[in-house]
């Protein structure tokens, strides 16, 4: 019986299959970070002039909410949604939520 001298080709664990669409993905990952951050910032601008019974600013950042993936048309995307904390309440007890017109609820 002779003995195989053909070597399987095997792609590095860090060769992508279609570089391309690793490029347009890590590019929809940009943009929409960038798009996030400004929702947030236009959603805080726009409540800058609540304050709390401390005269602080009543909304604020408070960190990221878990990371999770959003499906494209180029596949799935890694996000972070920035969280919004109010410190206050409304004279009914509600709060103020920030809510992603970009990325869906979780």
């Amino acid at each position: 019986m002779a003995k195989s001298t053909v070597v399987p080709f095997e792609l590095p664990s860090e060769f992508s299959p279609d570089p391309l669409t690793e490029v347009i993905q890590a590019g929809a990952k940009v943009l929409l970070r960038t798009a996030v951050q400004a929702e947030v910032s236009a959603f805080l601008a726009e409540h800058a002039h609540l304050l709390d019974e401390e005269g602080r600013q009543r909304l604020v950042r408070h960190g990221f909410l878990p990371e999770r993936e959003v499906m494209t048309g180029i596949g799935t995307v890694p996000v972070q949604v920035p969280r919004v904390r109010d410190r206050g309440a409304n004279a009914d007890g509600s709060k103020i939520r920030f809510r992603s017109s970009l990325v869906p609820p979780y």
